[in-house]
């Protein structure tokens, strides 16, 4: 089935000014380079405007994720819905992703791209018996169809979920529970008066679940906020999501303060994400935030005995399997490159209150992410 795209304009799809111009041109250069230049194409997603255009994306989202186009998969056949457990779930859960297409698209294109979707997921999760399926798994697939279509999603989305997506893919969440429990040691070290008030409010962090396990797929309603991200996200450390999270709570933060102390106005604020955000503004800050309070840091911070077993906190066999320059030094180079009078993010890195932390943790988390998986389709819903 032809990839659908909407409407352009200008050469090459594309209307670019003077600065777009030559990042296309660095982005050709690198691609062109032998080997080709990794590095810089993990730098043009993450610097502003990330890779431009579906096109180009096509061309170096395989590169981030390692993938030899050349050497693709077959294509998922039908015969995959046969006697698979995951089927009727996900079946379910793509009929429910209208709102995931984008407006104007033909019904029988987007059902043609549906049947599509259901393929790819159940082709992952045959080849990778060790992965199982979540709600909120088919909002990465999706975006990833609708951008590289379907010869090139498979093989794409397999190594996204082997290594980023693998935490959530656990058969239990409790290495999703690891994960969400970095976003709190994040906003005290910037924001001590915001986490103060999230933690006597009790909301935990279960606000954050859908937007951490669909890459805020589900949560945000225009594709192009969407792809931009994944750009930055595929180009970074599995955590980035996460440090991306924070930073939405934190540019919120007077919001948060002026709400009622109380779990249910807290989380009900939190939840609704606005649609009008800063993007460029906050993924500067995330990276930002990321090379000066690195998971290891955050590790300690979060006192979570197993954070050396997840695949956000180390990332080393993504690492080695893609034998490129490290996407961690790619975003520490950026941040020592900038010009001295370039606004930086400046969290209070106070002296680590540890104890306050292991007891604010047990009482605020436990709680709320102890149901965590029974609360995973009402977020999604």
């Amino acid at each position: 089935m032809a990839r659908w795209s909407p409407p352009r304009s200008g050469v090459g799809g594309h209307d670019f000014d003077a600065k777009e111009k030559r990042k296309v041109a660095e982005i050709q250069k690198a691609l062109s380079s032998e080997p080709i230049d990794v590095a810089a194409l993990r730098r043009m997603a993450i610097s502003e405007g990330g890779l431009l255009t579906d096109e180009i994306r096509r061309q170096v989202w395989p590169q981030l994720l390692s993938v030899n186009t050349d050497d693709l998969p077959p294509l998922p056949g039908k015969e995959l819905r046969e006697d698979n457990k995951d089927y009727q779930q996900v079946l379910l859960d793509v009929r429910r992703s209208l709102r995931r297409f984008p407006p104007g698209m033909p019904d029988k294109q987007r059902e043609g791209l549906q049947e599509e979707l259901i393929d790819i997921i159940l082709h992952v999760l045959k080849r990778n018996p060790q992965l199982h399926y979540y709600q909120g798994y088919h909002d990465i697939v999706v975006t990833f169809l609708l951008v590289v279509g379907d010869r090139l999603a498979p093989a794409l989305v397999e190594k996204l979920s082997v290594h980023h997506l693998r935490d959530f893919m656990e058969p239990t969440m409790e290495n999703t529970k690891n994960i969400l429990n970095y976003l709190m040691p994040i906003i005290d070290q910037v924001n001590p008066e915001v986490h103060d008030f999230m933690q006597s409010a009790e909301v935990g962090t279960i606000f954050a679940l859908s937007w951490l396990i669909t890459w805020f797929g589900h949560v945000l309603s225009d594709l192009r906020h969407v792809v931009r991200l994944y750009d930055f996200f595929l180009a970074c450390h599995p955590l980035m999501p996460l440090y991306f999270a924070a930073v939405i709570v934190l540019y919120r933060q007077q919001e948060v303060l002026d709400c009622e102390c109380d779990l249910a106005s807290v989380h009900h604020l939190l939840s609704q994400i606005p649609q009008d955000l800063p993007y460029e503004t906050l993924i500067s800050r995330a990276g930002d935030l990321f090379v000066q309070l690195p998971p290891s840091e955050l590790a300690r911070e979060a006192a979570q005995q197993q954070a050396e077993r997840t695949a956000a906190s180390t990332c080393k066999d993504f690492e080695l399997a893609s034998v490129q320059q490290r996407p961690d030094t790619v975003l520490r180079q950026r941040f020592r490159e900038r010009p001295r009078g370039e606004e930086r993010t400046k969290p209070t890195l106070t002296k680590p209150r540890t104890n306050h932390y292991v007891r604010l943790v047990l009482i605020g988390l436990t709680v709320a992410l102890g149901a965590a998986a029974l609360a995973v389709k009402s977020v999604l819903e």
